[in-house]
């Protein structure tokens, strides 16, 4: 028996005054179900949500939400007006009571519930909005590019919350590593329509491929018919003029049909020009030192040679940016000295976008740019030491022509960063400075790239949160630990990850009586796993109670701290009556999971 849908998209059409972006387009998403939205920048990937989400009315179709189903939409540039603080914003669709929801969120996505809205950055405000989904919990989460400004750390927060939700999801972003551990299934959307793969999306890139040759062939089937055809029309059709124009007016339908199919868009097309060979060290920082509040660095060394890939990694705010200013000579250490070397041609691509100005054009930001500018013509930049025509620079970055005059503040996140990396990529370099520089990308753009920076004989040093990125790009990963302390480890984030000291493991007390098996080496014996006495299903359930355990007693603690206002109570009945219930009701399931950790953990002690 099929199964009701959560959602559903009939006959999904849309357009705004071109081609239609959709046309006929169907999608069902059901109980349970983690998708990945995948396509290149462009494809209507966000439309497609926001449809989903009730905030963009299609030309024709309908959605349909199950009954009594509630969809919540992650916006990425959520509006705040009305409201003071952050925490205010991301608790506004909470019952009263629920506040402390907002605050455990805020915890693991790091931001402050009290930063006062008119101060808050992108980030801060993006993070909000992604707090407020998660606190509400609703049937469908529709999550779109949740991981732009989150560090490492509040990545792998938001993954494990998603791991154990049973809340439904669709999820937009260019983060494999994020999208492997989490998507059961794949949604492209490839000019208009929207295909389904039921798998993850480890899987994606070779079905994609494979569509991709199935259509080619087909293509290459239709032309040959189109020329056999031709070829007869052209031989005999004067011979055979009226027997035979039913076949001229099929020889018209297939041209009509090859017609109408829409040809796919091609990658951009990125090229890197190494500059003359820098000298053979290219960074030696050696016991560098920076404070300001607090210390950012603190008696730092490293030798730099060419052709190493450095990546810096760590919390936002642990100083990263900073650091990167004081490898490449723009900032200045308080103690220590810092020596570039010889040759250096450097380019720096930044995670603000500060080089763009967004009210001016595509086209004026490039012929403006003193570095790539024509002497005597407005019309052309220097790509690489030879003069081209802007429009069709652009066009090799996927932009059409009617966008060159369009400001720079009407682009999306991923245009602005194929822009960006337009300026950069036309200057000859040997040193490649990276900022960010896979916020927004899609993830074709972004093998691109990597494959870029993999060919490149020049030195790159880069900041990213994008664990598959550094994998695949870093030689040498420097971890900022907070405090000014740090340590370099070679690989990318992986090999960190292997290498970083591991949490000293608890110091456990042998039973009475223990005694060692015969010919044991007590000093270098490895520890033997001992049977726990205990189901599969038992042995799961018991390690999976510390975690529920420690959840439940940080709820309790934040709805006791709610509750300790001697004013809530005459203030707000309401709000003190269920914060209440909510106490009574989370004390008594910390209870019962307490005794289920007793009961087996005795069981498993035998």
């Amino acid at each position: 028996m099929a199964r009701i849908p959560l959602m559903q998209l009939s006959d999904i059409s849309l357009g705004f005054g071109g081609d239609p972006l959709f046309q006929g387009l169907e999608l069902n998403v059901h109980l349970g179900e983690r998708l990945a939205l995948v396509g290149r920048n462009g494809s209507g990937k966000s439309t497609l949500m926001k449809i989903a989400a009730g905030l963009v009315e299609p030309d024709t179709g309908n959605c349909i939400l199950a009954p009594g189903a509630s969809v919540g939409y992650m916006e990425q540039d959520p509006d705040l007006s009305g409201y003071d603080t952050l925490g205010e914003f991301a608790s506004s669709g909470l019952p009263d009571g629920e506040e402390y929801r907002v605050a455990m969120v805020a915890e693991g996505l790091k931001f402050d519930p009290l930063t006062s809205t008119d101060t808050a950055s992108g980030g801060e405000r993006r993070r909000a909005a992604l707090a407020k989904l998660l606190a509400e919990a609703p049937d469908l989460m529709l999550l779109d590019e949740p991981t732009n400004h989150l560090d490492i750390q509040a990545i792998a927060w938001l993954e494990a919350e998603l791991k154990q939700t049973r809340t439904a999801f669709v999820l937009i972003s260019h983060d494999r590593a994020f999208l492997n551990a989490l998507v059961r299934a794949t949604l492209w959307v490839d000019r208009g329509v929207v295909r389904k793969q039921k798998q993850g999306f480890d899987a994606f890139e070779a079905w994609r491929d494979k569509v991709w040759e199935e259509e080619d062939e087909q293509r290459h089937k239709l032309n040959r018919k189109i020329k056999a055809e031709a070829r007869w029309a052209v031989e005999g059709i004067s011979a055979r003029r009226k027997r035979n124009q039913g076949r001229v007016r099929a020889l018209h339908a297939l041209k009509d049909e090859r017609d109408s199919q829409i040809k796919r868009q091609g990658t951009a097309a990125l090229v890197l020009e190494q500059g003359q060979k820098s000298g053979k060290l290219v960074v030696h920082a050696e016991d560098i030192s920076k404070t300001y509040d607090n210390p950012i660095v603190k008696d730092f060394s490293i030798k730099i040679a060419r052709g190493d890939r450095i990546a810096l990694v760590g919390p936002n705010g642990v100083g990263k940016t900073t650091l990167l200013k004081m490898l490449t000579g723009e900032l200045q250490p308080d103690s220590g000295t810092i020596k570039l070397g010889s040759n250096l041609q450097m380019v720096q691509f930044d995670q603000n976008r500060d080089a763009l100005d967004g009210n001016a054009s595509l086209w004026e930001n490039l012929t403006n740019d003193p570095t790539l500018g024509v002497s005597g013509r407005s019309d052309q930049v220097m790509v690489r030491g030879t003069p081209k025509h802007v429009v069709g620079y652009l066009k090799d970055f996927l932009f059409d022509e009617s966008q060159a005059r369009a400001p720079v503040r009407s682009l999306s996140g991923g245009e602005k960063a194929r822009l960006l990396l337009a300026r950069i990529l036309a200057q000859e370099s040997n040193l490649l400075v990276l900022d960010e520089p896979t916020n927004d990308l899609d993830i074709e753009t972004l093998d691109l790239l990597q494959e870029l920076l993999s060919d490149f004989d020049g030195t790159v040093i880069l900041v990213s949160h994008d664990r598959d990125f550094l994998d695949r790009v870093a030689t040498q990963t420097i971890a900022m630990e907070g405090n000014g302390h740090m340590q370099a480890y070679p690989g990318g984030w992986s090999d960190y990850q292997d290498q970083k000291p591991k949490a000293a493991a608890p110091k456990t007390v042998a039973k009475s009586g223990a005694k060692p098996a015969k010919n044991a080496n007590v000093k270098d014996a490895a520890p033997v796993e001992k049977s726990t006495g205990l189901s599969f299903s038992e042995q799961h359930r018991l390690d999976g109670l510390p975690a529920k355990i420690e959840r439940l007693g940080a709820e309790i603690a934040k709805l006791e701290e709610l509750l300790s206002d001697q004013d809530l109570f005459t203030s707000q009945p309401v709000k003190f009556a269920k914060a209440t219930d909510a106490l009574i009701e989370r004390n008594n399931a910390l209870s019962e999971l307490e005794d289920d950790w007793l009961v087996l953990e005795e069981k498993a002690a035998g």
